[in-house]
């Protein structure tokens, strides 16, 4: 798409003065602040393996006095140059703009813009989550006036000690790159700068901008080569020949060796080369919540999840293995079951990514080059060797993963389709569903464990599961976000009561735009996964069940008449109850066809255990199988335990944590 020339501004043919700046020749275009951002956000673009695509797609925000006479006058302007979405939440937008960034493949994004005050304080939250996902967006907060005409104006945060600091301030932690335009020509390093990093590969994450209302609005004479287009490559890095020597001498030497596939493997489009790798070598392919989907269910050296919420199959491989190959990973307490995992005599880890920050952990071998760059590479020299895994050790693991997929079926299974469905149940009505062409997105509860465990991913962008900073209330606008960028695909958001009541206001985004997202709102009255660990570690579920109080002020009374399903239509969207299995079936595959968005209502019940136990090929430990529920953790989880207490349940809980804790191993 090529940006317009200038569908508002003038073109200055004769030199010309203001009062902000010098006398300035021809090729300037006098516009606001506002004004030359938009205009110079509309001539951006990214450019890998030959495929352009515009980095700023669209801008979402809510005004305020803070940016309603500058960006808000800016953006009706250029109505026509940049598409506009009116969110409700700030931190909603962020969600959204996230989810439309990783389903674009980090290669175009969104801006965000808010008031000064609240509305910019409130993009802390998806800020936050952007950067830890190294996911790109653009933060355009309003901020107080620059001039300080009146001090202190509404909304200032006043510091005794610092004149300059602003309530935009707590955006810096958070994001990658934070900016504050306080004079019109500062904009131009600025804006530059910022596109720098949400383009760079290992840098990205949130960028923020902060403008102040006074500068927003003032006009100055810009250099028409500040709005020309702009194609900002994003790097394929191939290995150190010497590195990468290294990393084939590892693995040639490694008799049980395990791949652990990051969200580098995503964000590089790695996905066929790790297939290749994997088809290549024997060696099997653990995921974790991020990586997921990097090669399908059905792949012989897909073994499933990895970590706490993994397979049993991936975590006994991880617990004898003697190679660990993570590629695109960050190696979180989740993956590495807080640091009790891989435990296997003379461990060693290659750790292939494109940030030499991760490459270094768990005092690895670093391979730092792109995820598709790298794999291509070792495939290549070790296919000069024609090096294989032991057919023993796929065999292995290929029968242990058809134990774990009976498991899988089990848990999906129910055997009375008019009982109220269990939580796998639910996921096995829509597996039986869905396609390739589907999209899953969810962040957080007890769902994030049940799908990376449970879910037979069939395409490569299907799971989408935010694990990164697991943030309740992401999955409605991330759904709207993901729906923008992949339109003629169906688009599912699954979220516990918990989750939507954080968040659910986006459906009013969704309503008007008429972007017909899927919404599965599952009702178990309570936060269910805090409440199962927190019975786990002696805090017997103390604030986590939506119930009334009892009469000995516990919130153990009758659950709460809340009715989510009416909340959703009071919002304007379709709903359609499901009490059953049956029913459920049937409003999923409505669900699929409608053209609007719509919500599937149902409510849950626990699951029942029994001790059908089989044992692991790999590490002779036994795990309980479960009818009706999802598999238990297959590893374990630091949640500190308190050290000392005169309730049973703690002191229980705290004699369990002090066994698996002494399990932990640095890996140096």
């Amino acid at each position: 798409m090529t940006a317009p020339t200038n569908p508002t501004g003038p073109t200055h043919q004769t030199p010309t003065t203001h009062q902000t700046g010098p006398t300035h020749q021809t090729g300037t275009t006098r516009l606001t602040v506002a004004q030359a951002l938009l205009r110079f956000l509309t001539a951006q673009y990214t450019e890998r393996d030959g495929v352009r695509r515009r980095l700023i797609g669209a801008t979402w925000g809510i005004f305020g006095h803070g940016n309603v006479a500058g960006l808000g006058q800016a953006l009706v302007e250029y109505a026509d140059a940049m598409p506009f979405h009116q969110g409700r939440n700030e931190q909603a937008m962020v969600h959204a703009a996230v989810g439309y960034a990783r389903q674009s493949n980090r290669l175009s994004t969104h801006a965000v813009t808010t008031s000064i005050g609240p509305g910019a304080t409130n993009l802390v939250t998806g800020a936050a989550l952007a950067t830890i996902n190294h996911l790109p967006v653009l933060l355009l907060p309003g901020d107080t006036f620059a001039t300080r005409p009146a001090d202190p104006v509404l909304q200032q945060l006043e510091v005794p000690y610092a004149g300059d600091l602003t309530v935009n301030d707590t955006l810096r932690p958070v994001s990658r790159y934070f900016d504050r335009v306080t004079r019109p020509e500062a904009l131009i390093p600025a804006a530059l700068q910022a596109m720098r990093v949400l383009t760079d590969p290992v840098d990205t994450g949130a960028v923020t901008l902060a403008l102040p209302q006074d500068v927003q609005a003032e006009a100055y004479d810009w250099p028409d080569e500040f709005f020309a287009e702009r194609v900002w490559t994003v790097r394929r890095p191939g290995a150190d020949p010497t590195e990468l020597a290294e990393a084939v001498t590892a693995i040639r030497a490694a008799r049980r060796p395990l791949v652990i596939a990051g969200g580098g493997v995503h964000h590089s489009r790695a996905e066929a080369a790790l297939a290749e790798f994997a088809e290549t070598t024997g060696i099997p392919v653990a995921a974790t919540q991020a990586g997921k989907g990097s090669l399908p269910y059905d792949h012989p050296q897909d073994v499933g999840g990895i970590g706490h919420t993994g397979t049993a199959t991936a975590d006994d491989l991880a617990r004898a293995a003697d190679l660990v190959i993570g590629v695109g990973t960050r190696y979180t307490d989740f993956t590495t079951a807080s640091g009790t995992l891989f435990t296997g005599d003379g461990v060693r880890f290659l750790n292939l990514n494109i940030a030499p920050y991760d490459g270094h952990k768990l005092g690895g071998l670093p391979l730092i080059a792109d995820a598709r760059s790298g794999l291509a590479e070792l495939t290549e020299a070790l296919l000069v060797h024609d090096h294989r895994a032991a057919d023993a050790y796929i065999t292995a693991y290929t029968e242990d993963k058809a134990r774990w997929e009976r498991r899988v079926t089990a848990a999906y299974t129910a055997p009375d389709p008019d009982a109220p469905p269990t939580q796998p149940q639910l996921l096995g009505a829509l597996d039986a569903l869905v396609d390739g062409s589907d999209i899953l997105i969810n962040a957080a509860g007890s769902m994030p464990g049940d799908l990376h465990k449970l879910w037979r991913t069939r395409s490569f962008d299907q799971y989408h599961v935010e694990y990164g900073y697991s943030c309740m209330g992401y999955e409605i606008p991330a759904a709207i976000g993901v729906k923008l960028a992949a339109p003629d695909r169906p688009v599912w958001a699954l979220v516990g009561d918990g989750t939507y009541l954080m968040l659910p206001t986006e459906i009013v985004t969704a309503v008007q735009e008429g972007i017909a997202i899927k919404l599965i709102l599952v009702q178990n009255h309570g936060y269910a996964s805090i409440g199962g660990l927190s019975e786990e570690t002696g805090g017997e579920r103390f604030g986590t069940a939506y119930r009334h109080r009892a009469p000995d002020g516990t919130f153990t009374g009758a659950p709460l008449p809340l009715d989510l399903a009416a909340n959703a239509e009071s919002l304007g969207m379709r709903v359609l109850r499901a009490r059953t299995v049956r029913e459920l079936r049937a409003a999923l595959a409505e669900a699929r066809d409608a053209r609007t968005p719509t919500c599937v209502y149902v409510e849950t019940r626990a699951p029942a255990e029994t001790a059908d136990v089989e044992t692991s090929v790999y590490a002779g430990t036994q795990t309980a199988d479960t009818v009706s529920g999802a598999p238990p953790a297959q590893a374990w989880w630091d949640v500190p335990v308190a050290e000392t207490a005169t309730r049973p349940s703690a002191i229980k809980a705290r004699e369990l944590y002090e066994r698996h804790v002494s399990t932990r191993r640095r890996h140096l």
